[in-house]
């Protein structure tokens, strides 16, 4: 119960978790915190905020239920053919083109009754939905995560520039469909750039301030899918990745070309809470995940 109120600090949000009406947790709380001799919550506005105290006692805890869950969770034979888990992964909608028809196709035939869903991002809290329990694992862009999290790297993806067949600014330098972009032309365009967050500074600008340069970019949207076709119907270019690029010019009539500065490769990693790394069904997924993702490191043709 106590765990359930570090996460979600609502008796009605922590009560809903675990199974108990909203009376049942408060009456619980209270008698917690007769036997502790201290509060553990104090409550602001609709919230309940968890005291210094509080505080000390929720890693401890974690760990000793995470520790029970993996030991409760390992002596039960895991079946995909019966399993009737429950799954939601947070990812941008380049995994609803490259990963979920796939993973549609194959639990269809390896675990029929599982369910997963695929839910957007949430801007600059990646890993908060992880720890809160809203999402059981992510794919993201690698970095340098806390102790708490898990990962295993999925795939690379480089990144093109995309515009749209007979884009006039690009018609007038000759630049061909297939050849890199110049520097001055590249700068001179407006571009769109995918941000679930809506900033408007990306790996392109990094990439650009590195040669002292910058660019305009003058629309942000948070899927990839309404880039690709903004594209498609406006004079904006973007820098994708290689793999939705390839997939799509042909689709929406655009060119590809190599961007005019080196932008490194980008990283992606599927991360979750180690609370959950024993998990036998978890661990399964996060197999059927990396093994439909592999084929994305394949150098295009």
């Amino acid at each position: 119960m106590l765990d359930a109120l570090l996460q979600t600090c609502s008796t009605t949000a922590a009560g809903r978790q675990i199974g108990l009406s909203q009376p049942a947790v408060s009456a619980a709380l209270g008698r917690l915190r007769h036997a502790l001799g201290a509060p553990l919550f104090v409550r602001q506005g609709r919230r309940l905020v968890p005291t210094g105290h509080a505080l000390t006692l929720r890693d401890p805890l974690r760990d000793l239920l995470e520790n029970t869950e993996s030991l409760l969770s390992g002596a039960a034979p895991f079946d995909p053919a019966t399993a009737e888990d429950v799954f939601r992964i947070s990812g941008s909608d380049f995994y609803a083109e490259f990963l979920m028809p796939q993973l549609a196709d194959h639990l269809s035939r390896a675990a029929p009754f599982m369910q997963v869903h695929l839910v957007d991002l949430v801007p600059d809290r990646y890993l908060d939905t992880i720890d809160r329990y809203d999402v059981d694992m992510a794919m993201i862009p690698g970095t340098t995560f806390p102790p708490w999290i898990d990962h295993r790297p999925l795939h690379r993806s480089r990144f093109v520039v995309m515009d749209r067949l007979g884009h006039p600014k690009l018609k007038t330098a000759h630049v061909r469909p297939g050849e890199a972009i110049p520097l001055d032309v590249y700068c001179d365009v407006h571009h769109i750039l995918f941000s679930p967050e809506g900033k408007s500074h990306g790996i392109g600008d990094e990439a650009l301030a590195r040669v002292g340069r910058e660019r305009r970019v003058v629309m942000t949207l948070p899927v990839f899918s309404g880039v690709c076709r903004a594209v498609a119907q406006s004079d904006l270019i973007a820098l994708i990745p290689e793999q939705l690029a390839r997939r799509v010019a042909p689709v929406l009539g655009l060119s590809i070309h190599a961007p005019p500065m080196e932008v490194p490769e980008a990283s992606l990693a599927l991360v979750w809470h180690r609370r959950a790394t024993r998990t036998p069904a978890h661990r399964w997924l996060r197999d059927q995940i990396a093994m439909l993702l592999a084929p994305l490191d394949t150098p295009a043709v």
